[in-house]
């Protein structure tokens, strides 16, 4: 109830500040997840995570993949990739070898476990699954995945604490 209070004056004190700054503001202008179509939540610390996966993924940075997929994604975390030209595309893998690279991409987010892949109709890649990004990150945390910085780490560590993240005491009763 505490949490949901604070959320609530931290809201009020968002809009004041808008409204001062912005005073003139046609607010049908602003795009509104609860009045508008074509949203899906992500986590907010989800640049931290990008950047943590990058930095994990030895050159070959999977994150513009990685958020396309969660993009396509509704809550159940669930993607069918029966249109892969498109989604390398919306990923930042066009041309000849975009499909290839996105493909290599995919690979990268399996083998650090941020996602799960199954084969169907689409070939090895039809279906994939997203894992919560916080507990995939503890995991490598408590492995001491090369390439998973400190630095990184501490600060989606702190973002989560700023935002009162549930999954955050599952990642610091790990660390």
């Amino acid at each position: 109830m505490v949490q949901k209070r604070l959320t609530s004056k931290i809201k009020e004190n968002q809009q004041k500040l808008r409204a001062r700054l912005w005073p003139e503001l046609d607010q049908s202008r602003l795009w509104h997840r609860k009045a508008k179509k074509g949203f899906i939540t992500i986590p907010r610390p989800m640049p931290l995570i990008m950047e943590i996966m990058n930095n994990m993924a030895n050159g070959k940075p999977p994150a513009a993949a990685y958020l396309e997929l969660w993009c396509r994604s509704f809550d159940e975390g669930f993607i069918t990739l029966s249109k892969q030209e498109e989604i390398a595309f919306a990923s930042g893998y066009g041309g000849q070898r975009g499909v290839s690279t996105w493909r290599q991409r995919m690979k990268s987010l399996q083998e650090l476990g941020f996602i799960d892949l199954k084969p169907g109709p689409s070939g090895p890649l039809s279906y994939a699954l997203l894992w919560n990004p916080y507990l995939v990150i503890r995991e490598h945390r408590q492995q001491g995945t090369p390439g998973l910085r400190e630095d990184l780490y501490n600060a989606l560590m702190a973002r989560a604490y700023e935002i009162g993240a549930d999954d955050f005491e599952e990642i610091g009763s790990a660390a």
